[in-house]
């Protein structure tokens, strides 16, 4: 085996081994500790001037191990900003329209348990009406640097390496974090796009 490929297990074992290290500690987290750091992550991501400039949003819909996402959906409609979403179809990832949280509550939910708009739901593609200005995003494991470790699709990667192909200027990339998912390092890759923020209750 060559030691590039080495290298590249390696690196896989142990973004492996921190994904199972940090399922273990969210989930030992109460419901109620994770709704007081969602609740303060949503008002610190809410005073950004990033956020507060940004007409067009793309948000994940969250699962119970992830900050909360639907105050940060309310408020997006609230301020009047456009909201997309994902949607996953195979292996890759778009971010359509939502139009209200009447919408949202009437999605369908996956077999992973998370809202997503059906597969042959016709809605507006973001990268093919005018782009983003701000991406929310999910992850498993970040550095204050703004190293993001994902859940292992790329899913999210995928679509930013697009994202940045289809539109003159880059949208703000922001990750919304339980404090424990901040790690001084973690293990990285050259497809691993960097991030400009991590919010956390502390940031």
């Amino acid at each position: 085996m060559s030691t590039t490929r080495l290298a590249m297990e390696g690196i896989k074992a142990a973004k492996s081994a921190l994904r199972k290290e940090i399922a273990n500690i969210i989930s030992g987290l109460s419901p109620e500790e994770k709704a007081r750091q969602s609740t303060a992550v949503f008002q610190q991501l809410t005073k950004l001037p990033e956020y507060e400039r940004s007409r067009r949003v793309s948000l994940y819909l969250s699962t119970e191990d992830e900050i909360d996402t639907v105050k940060i959906l309310d408020d997006i409609f609230k301020k009047g900003k456009e909201a997309f979403v994902p949607r996953y179809v195979g292996n890759s990832m778009s971010m359509v329209k939502l139009k209200d949280m009447e919408d949202y509550e009437k999605l369908p939910l996956t077999k992973w348990n998370i809202k997503q708009p059906a597969k042959g739901d016709i809605r507006d593609d973001a990268l093919e009406t005018g782009g983003l200005d701000l991406v929310i995003l999910p992850g498993v494991a970040f550095t204050k640097s703004g190293h993001r470790l994902g859940h292992g699709m790329g899913y999210y990667d995928k679509f930013l390496w697009k994202c940045f192909e289809a539109q003159e200027k880059k949208p703000h990339l922001i990750a919304v974090a339980f404090s424990e998912q901040v790690r001084n390092t973690i293990p990285i890759n050259d497809q691993d796009v960097r991030l400009d923020l991590i919010v956390t209750e502390k940031k």
